[in-house]
């Protein structure tokens, strides 16, 4: 119960932690944008930790991305203000012109993202209607500022905990695989399953699909060389759980359990053993490749009962191959990464 209950408050620390240093990095690289403008006498200096603050919001790869869109939108943003600021004597008129031609620019540009600085810049020069160069300089430095103090703060990550996380949800993953064939097997031999294992399998399917979230997220943090591979690997779990539902609608129709089942079982607890991240799925498709046949060497079926076993049987033996199937392509497509790294 004690475990149990650990579990199921780490996925809640683990968020609080990382809602703490996110509020953390905001504060502490919005203030230092901040103080840096005003050591350089910089006008509307708090737009710096305006900067930092909605640059900080996004991943690392993000937050490169954003930076740069950023500077690409920045001199648009300015013609933009030169043409609608100037002609206009009337300020709601200029600045709803602009804000029409800032958003058709950021929406064509797939950069919405920029919106909200872009604006904040459109602003500043509403308000001093000066174009000099040194205002230009201003706003640059003002966007330099801001999105150089959240790259800096967004490389401090915590990407090897959150990497350690990934591995032992992959282990645990496994785990639970070994624990559902093994009761796979235990019913195939004839004896009562003890728990509900197909709820199981919907909880692991879940579970999974939120080990996958934490891996894009993970992706998106980390500039290693081969960052999609835990993405790559919880989404072949997930396909193997579509497997097992096609195992369990052959379970479902097993009534009674034939004498044939027994090596199936058998099968089972030695499949149980060889569910990991690094086994090459080879031989336990050989050794089921095997059982097929030799399934197929037996005397027909006498009756109706014996048929519908023997053929049940053959439908979970398909899906276990199934399950197998969606490992050995995981295991094909990696094998060129592997020799380019």
């Amino acid at each position: 119960m004690g475990g149990r209950l650990k579990n199921k408050l780490l996925p809640e620390k683990r968020q609080m932690i990382k809602m703490l240093m996110l509020a953390a990095k905001i504060a502490v690289g919005s203030s230092i944008a901040i103080y840096l403008a005003e050591l350089l006498e910089l006008q509307f200096s708090a737009s710096a930790g305006i900067v930092t603050l909605l640059t900080l919001v996004t991943t690392k790869r993000g937050t490169i991305k954003l930076a740069l869109a950023r500077f690409v939108t920045f001199a648009v943003v300015v013609l933009f203000s030169w043409m609608t600021f100037i002609p206009f004597r009337s300020e709601w008129l200029a600045f709803g012109v602009f804000i029409f031609l800032t958003v058709l620019m950021c929406q064509v540009s797939g950069w919405m993202a920029t919106l909200s600085v872009n604006a904040v810049i459109g602003t500043h020069f509403l308000t001093t209607l000066d174009f000099s160069p040194a205002s230009f300089l201003n706003e640059f430095l003002l966007v330099l500022i801001g999105s150089t103090i959240a790259f800096l703060l967004n490389l401090f990550h915590h990407n090897r905990s959150q990497e350690e996380h990934l591995r032992e949800k992959m282990t645990y993953t496994e785990e639970q695989m070994q624990f559902i064939f093994g009761e796979v097997a235990a019913y195939l031999s004839n004896k009562t399953m003890e728990v509900d294992v197909w709820g199981h399998v919907a909880k692991l399917e879940s579970l999974i699909r939120e080990y996958t979230r934490e891996a894009y997220e993970y992706q998106e943090n980390s500039f290693r060389s081969d960052p999609e591979y835990y993405i790559d690997y919880f989404e072949m779990r997930m396909d193997q759980c579509k497997t097992l539902y096609s195992l369990h609608s052959g379970m479902w129709w097993l009534r009674v359990v034939p004498e044939q089942a027994m090596p199936l079982a058998e099968y089972m607890l030695y499949l149980a053993e060889h569910v990991t991240e690094l086994n090459v799925p080879e031989p336990q498709l050989e050794r089921l490749n095997e059982m097929i046949e030799d399934m197929g060497k037996e005397p027909l079926p006498t009756d109706k009962e014996e048929l519908e076993g023997r053929a049940i049987l053959y439908h979970i033996m398909k899906s276990i191959e199934g399950f197998l199937l969606v490992k050995k392509r995981f295991v094909d497509a990696r094998l060129p990464k592997q020799e380019e790294g």
